[in-house]
């Protein structure tokens, strides 16, 4: 292990790996550079502890930074050791985790340093969708460094660390007592960072965000040996339907479920569940102050959500409880293209995709939630499910016209064109299931759309 560097930075990898597993890389590599009177011996390993190591046995490739070496900066030989761990990760196809603790640009090697950092934001480019990246911030991540968590596909943040691209007081009209923009708390109600808490509770969400990732996109869905019960029946849904993740969470294996972004767009809740031993990326609409409504912000957070699963072949399970879009002036300006990028998402995702309507599918809002015109494979709803494009009564209105019978053409709106029934009648809905049975068909229906293709290699016609 290096000689001269910060127990604390050695530690936390020690705790984020399997027990005596790690083994480290460029543990004799120093800075190069002498101006400014920068002494070599004083800046073991560069400030970086790089390496790899085991978490439940599966490999992953790591780097901890350390702020007790020049406060954590960064150089041009702590950028090579970094770059090194996502070589190898790529070749081996296993996930980057990043523990930061930095200080930014190291000033003895100005441009140089600068570069250092560019390089590594290029490299978390190129390995975006090859291999998972996730990040752990313990202490400051600023300036050019701060999109590297972004980059990253999932990231978290003790509740003492610092995120920021400029700092709180460089901000005009702010400083860091009326709002402390680089807190834990503010960018994980932004959205930069998926979850906070302490040192030890951080590096646990990352051990367990690892546990249900696949290693590259190469691995397809993780899957693992299943030991709950196929034929568990779905205890309560009715009643836990106005909460994603309790519904989630019921349906999934040993009720597991790891939600991401939980601060951040609350009326979209993503996150993966384990169905059959394999990982299943959720998507649910939760209801806030504004009713079941469709948002910018969610729309936004649902379609990047999406397009990880695609990348790395996870399946997808949308539950549909909306029933109008956010109306204001903001949604207006912010919507169009929010859902034009979900639209995308899952249109374009050729994994498995299955939609549950657990309560309101309601105008044209529901089509954005994995709608069957947008690609859904399976479409299942509960049976008491609401399911309109608009109320009766408007309707009514409109088909009477200036001297017609609203209230007849209203009611037989709503017998024709309105409800459950009529929308399975239609095939919109593949099948309406029970509570209880809900997580059976979704195990089902997952394992049938296991080999699923967009294509069927045909010579030709065999007639």
């Amino acid at each position: 292990m290096s000689e001269g560097l910060n127990s604390s930075a050695i530690l936390r990898l020690e705790n984020l790996l399997d027990e005596d597993s790690f083994v480290e890389l460029g543990s004799l590599i120093t800075a190069r550079v002498t101006d400014f009177n920068l002494n070599p011996k004083e800046a073991p390993s560069d400030g970086v502890v790089t390496g790899y190591g085991l978490i439940d046995g599966r490999l992953v490739f790591v780097y901890s930074q350390d702020s007790s070496v020049l406060n954590g900066t960064i150089g041009e030989m702590h950028a090579k050791k970094i770059l090194n761990v996502y070589d190898k990760a790529m070749k081996m196809g296993a996930p980057v985790i990043g523990l930061i603790d930095c200080g930014g640009v190291r000033l003895q090697e100005a441009f140089d340093a600068t570069e250092a950092i560019g390089e590594i934001i290029a490299k978390a480019c190129e390995a975006s969708g090859s291999v998972p990246q996730i990040t752990g911030i313990f202490g400051n991540c600023g300036g050019g460094l701060s999109v590297l968590p972004a980059l990253s596909d999932f990231a978290f943040m003790t509740n003492d660390a610092k995120l920021f691209v400029n700092s709180p007081d460089a901000i005009s009209g702010n400083y860091t007592e009326k709002n402390d923009t680089s807190s834990a708390d503010f960018q994980f109600a932004a959205g930069n960072v998926d979850d906070i808490g302490n040192e030890e509770e951080v590096l646990n969400k990352i051990r367990q965000m690892v546990a249900v990732l696949p290693s590259s996109s190469m691995d397809g869905a993780f899957a693992d040996e299943c030991l709950d019960d196929l034929n568990r029946g779905a205890v309560g849904l009715e009643e836990k339907r106005d909460e994603v993740a309790a519904i989630a969470s019921e349906l999934s294996d040993g009720n597991v479920f790891v939600e991401t972004k939980t601060g951040y767009a609350k009326d979209m809740v993503t996150g993966f569940a384990i169905l059959n031993g394999q990982t299943i990326g959720v998507v649910g609409n939760q209801a806030i102050e504004d009713g079941e409504v469709l948002t910018a912000k969610g729309a936004q957070k649902a379609a990047s959500f999406v397009k990880f699963c695609d990348a790395y072949e996870i399946p997808v399970l949308s539950l549909t409880n909306v029933n109008a879009y956010k109306a204001c002036e903001c949604a207006e300006m912010n919507l169009p293209k929010a859902l034009a990028l979900l639209s995308v998402a899952f249109a374009s995702a050729s994994v498995p995709k299955i939609n549950l309507i657990t309560k309101k599918a309601g105008g044209s809002a529901y089509l954005f939630m994995n709608g069957k015109s947008l690609g859904a494979d399976l479409t299942y709803a509960f049976p008491d499910v609401d399911m309109s494009i608009m109320d009766a009564n408007l309707a009514g209105g409109i088909l009477a016209g200036e001297n017609g019978d609203v209230s007849k053409a209203a009611a037989e709106f709503e017998e024709t064109q309105t409800g459950l029934s009529n929308a399975a009648r239609r095939g919109i809905v593949d099948r309406v299931v029970n509570f209880a049975d809900a997580r059976k068909y979704l195990i089902a229906g997952f394992d049938m759309l296991f080999e699923k293709s967009d294509s069927v290699y045909k010579k030709h016609s065999a007639k």
